[in-house]
């Protein structure tokens, strides 16, 4: 499900920010960016992330930014510079080389750079970093609550559509079957014309045909699905894929019900109750 969350805090000394994307995602797929001193707590991070936000593609940005840290971030090795320059400087006489370049090729030898920015975190510092998060975590479940209920709403808003439509379909169902046992009669009787035929047997076989073109068990089964998904819908917890699975079998009855009615007055509204199942489909992706 997508959501956004953003939490920044300043006590004078630091600044922490951070940011929380989710885009839609059948599983959790995290993506991390902390900053160095706290690479040590990434596992801690998923952890914390995991526990709250159980789906989606989700990236997490932190940043730790010290206010008037005018320190500086590097030192050099003095002895080691001048032991490179001066080996260096033997090698290009030898070969009566110029040493336009030879400072700068003994100032990226190896190790004579060295970092002083501090690679660890204290307990406090984290403490700070992780309020941050978990901060930025509640934004963006919230955001996907709002989400979550404007999607709820339009979920009813097609089931309600289906419920209509297969009203429809019950009312035009009686219609159809004396349609269809008149057109049976009409056609039997100008096939044998002026021969007669046995009408007993004759109503044996258009119940028999008629029987296979019986719509009323998928109707019952398909208003008992919309009932379930209206009343699973409403439940507390997270039942994304429950929803799908009834979602199929509401695809189910509806395509039965379009093959057997064989009319095409019915199957208008059956075009239309597929039309908001491919909706309820297509939305269930960012449901959890």
């Amino acid at each position: 499900m997508t959501g956004f969350g953003q939490s920044t805090q300043d006590d004078g000394r630091v600044q922490i920010n951070a940011e929380i994307k989710s885009l839609n995602s059948k599983f959790l797929d995290l993506s991390l960016r902390l900053p160095k001193i706290f690479s040590d707590k990434e596992i801690e991070v998923r952890n914390l992330i995991s526990e709250s936000l159980e789906r989606g593609k989700v990236s997490i940005s932190i940043e730790y930014l010290p206010h008037g840290d005018e320190s500086i971030k590097q030192s050099y090795n003095e002895t080691l510079f001048v032991a490179y320059y001066t080996e260096l400087k033997k090698l290009a006489d030898k070969v009566g080389a110029p040493h336009e370049n030879l400072f700068q090729q003994a100032l990226n030898s190896p190790d004579v750079v060295q970092s002083n920015i501090k690679e660890d975190s204290s307990e406090d510092e984290w403490k700070k970093v992780k309020a941050c998060i978990t901060d930025a975590i509640k934004k963006c479940n919230t955001f996907r609550q709002d989400e979550g209920k404007s999607l709820e709403t339009m979920l009813r808003e097609c089931i309600g559509v289906i419920q209509r439509e297969l009203k429809n379909v019950e009312v035009l169902d009686p219609k159809r079957v004396e349609r269809i046992r008149e057109r049976l009669k009409n056609n039997i009787a100008a096939f044998f014309g002026e021969e007669g035929f046995d009408t007993n047997r004759l109503e044996q076989e258009i119940i028999f045909y008629i029987e296979k073109l019986d719509i009323n068990e998928e109707k019952v089964r398909l208003r008992s699905h919309l009932d379930y998904f209206t009343q699973v819908l409403g439940e507390a917890q997270s039942n994304g894929k429950k929803l799908g699975f009834i979602s199929q079998e509401i695809g189910r009855e509806i395509n039965t019900i379009g093959s057997k009615a064989n009319d095409s007055t019915i199957q208008k509204h059956v075009v239309l109750m597929k039309d908001e199942l491919e909706k309820i489909k297509e939305q269930l992706n960012n449901v959890l």
